[in-house]
């Protein structure tokens, strides 16, 4: 098992950059895949990058070529750069993981707000 907790939100003006950070604490970081999720008031939470544990990445459309997803095995650390930020990248971002065995996202973060003002 391994406890997430994501940092670096806050708030920026459109086409501002920020970059999300997610330490896990637990044992075998690298059996899990990591991914980062956003929600927004009244919606679903939404996937929005992935990388598994052998560092293949996966992107939602919307993110292709601004936000770029990375894993730090020897910090046990997931990150999430965010460029060319805009008003609708608005959310709570959630780091989450899975055992690379699993299809089902199990364990998340608390989430950290980021504000994009246009």
């Amino acid at each position: 098992q391994v406890y997430l907790k994501e940092s670096g939100g806050g708030m920026v003006q459109a086409g501002g950059s920020l970059r999300l950070s997610c330490v896990a604490s637990g044992r075998s970081f690298t059996r899990y895949d990591m991914a980062w999720f956003r929600q927004t008031p009244g919606k679903e939470r939404d996937l929005i990058a992935r990388i598994t544990w052998m560092d293949l990445t996966y992107y939602k459309d919307f993110v292709k070529g601004r936000f770029t997803i990375s894993r730090d095995n020897a910090a046990s650390t997931v990150s999430l750069q965010m460029n060319d930020l805009k008003p609708e990248d608005t959310a709570v971002y959630y780091c989450a993981a899975r055992e690379n065995t699993e299809v089902s996202w199990r364990i998340w973060g608390q989430g950290t707000q980021v504000t994009v003002s246009s």
